[in-house]
């Protein structure tokens, strides 16, 4: 018979990785320590704070430099950019859009926004996200080419995008997805928002879908307060994207024609401030949260029960939210643990709830999810903020 797992040394070991000096330690917190104050000063003393002014250009080409995606379109938030790329990629009203079943809800919303509807696919265990092998037979099963567009022959509905989403910073397995794409006539597009900052095989996400979305929420690794942002190769779809998030506003010196139904989704220029101060410190915040992670690492790496999620041979992650895998035997422990951490000052949460398991999407078509289910049930993310890593750093 295997031994108990022993929370209080979990509780412990967390302890000994995190500072000693305060009272609560929370899950992911900014870290403003570059010229924030000076660049939202420069808004304010100005009067340049809404979604025309320079640094929402500067902000934009920065995200270009370091990710090598040759466009980026800054808008209002995550959900926001996943939305528009939805629409330029040409998922339409009664579509269906491939999404993994653990994934935050806003990647689904998006779906729902365009009137079209997920599909939910299973995960793989040592990435957390979306399984390009088991997806690809999967749709070997329910799917049916004609006109070189992808049927779904149960519904009888277009499948028309596969949306990835790189959990918690760790990058999905894109090569043989885009071949899975490709073969089954499917738009590719990243649900990149946890992933600033992560490269799959040497090259930065966002680079496989025809659009990929990032977002800048308050707890991300670089944060503008709330935004977001499309990426894309394509000239034609960053030029439509950036007109269509400014109102579809024709320019004009003092008409106000708009030619398509359009969004007022640009990133103010206060919030573009202060993102542009967090992206000059972006490889100083990655190489602290990865410091933190490897602290954690050798923290767990003898621990029996329990086991640390690390980054696969072809990627290197950002380590958004690191993550604990409690061993499969002890899954009912998960809350227990989520109860004595959080009591003891330390913040930490279990992972979403799989999308299949709401309410809203009962009726949303799915595959054998046990992947997404099984990991949903034993791990939790802890303590991820970059000054964290720093202290580590200075210790």
């Amino acid at each position: 018979m295997s031994k108990s797992i022993d929370l209080k040394r979990i509780v412990e070991t967390l302890q000994s990785v995190l500072p000693k000096d305060q009272e609560y330690i929370a899950l992911h917190e900014p870290r403003f320590s570059g010229n924030e104050w000076a660049y939202v000063k420069e808004c304010l003393d100005t009067g340049w704070v809404s979604s025309v002014g320079k640094y929402v250009n500067r902000f934009e080409e920065m995200l270009q430099e370091y990710t090598g995606v040759r466009y980026a379109v800054a808008v209002v938030n995550g959900t926001a950019a996943l939305h528009m790329c939805l629409q330029l990629a040409g998922v339409e009203a009664g579509d269906e859009v491939v999404v993994p079943s653990l994934t935050f809800i806003a990647t689904a919303n998006a779906i729902h926004y365009c009137g079209a509807t997920p599909h939910f696919v299973d995960i793989e265990t040592r990435t957390l996200g979306l399984d390009p092998y088991k997806l690809g037979d999967y749709l070997e099963e329910i799917t049916e080419i004609r006109d070189s567009t992808c049927f779904n022959k149960i519904t009888g509905k277009r499948l028309k995008a596969v949306v990835p989403m790189h959990t918690f910073g760790h990058p999905v397995d894109l090569d043989p997805l885009m071949e899975v794409c490709n073969r089954f006539k499917l738009e590719l597009i990243e649900d990149a928002a946890e992933s600033l900052g992560s490269f799959y095989n040497g090259r930065h996400t966002g680079h496989w879908g025809k659009l990929s979305a990032l977002s800048f929420n308050g707890n991300k690794v670089v944060t503008t307060g709330g935004g977001g942002a499309i990426l894309t190769n394509d000239s034609s779809l960053a030029k439509l994207a950036k007109h269509i998030t400014t109102t579809a506003k024709v320019p004009h010196r003092w008409a106000f024609n708009h030619d398509r139904v359009g969004y007022n989704y640009r990133l103010p220029n206060l919030n573009a401030a202060l993102g542009c101060a967090q992206l000059e410190q972006l490889p100083d915040f990655v190489e602290k949260k990865r410091n933190l992670a490897d602290q954690y690492n050798k923290a767990f790496s003898e621990m029996e029960g329990v086991s640390f999620f690390t980054e696969t041979e072809f990627a290197k992650s950002n380590y958004w939210l690191n993550v604990l895998l409690l061993d499969e035997q002890y899954a009912d422990r998960r809350d227990d643990l989520l109860e004595l951490t959080n009591e003891m000052g330390i913040m930490t949460r279990p992972f979403w709830t799989v999308l299949h398991k709401l309410p809203i999407h009962a009726r949303c078509p799915k595959m054998d999810l046990t992947v997404a289910e099984n990991l949903e049930s034993r791990a939790i993310n802890i303590p991820s903020s970059v000054v964290l890593g720093v202290i580590n750093n200075e210790a």
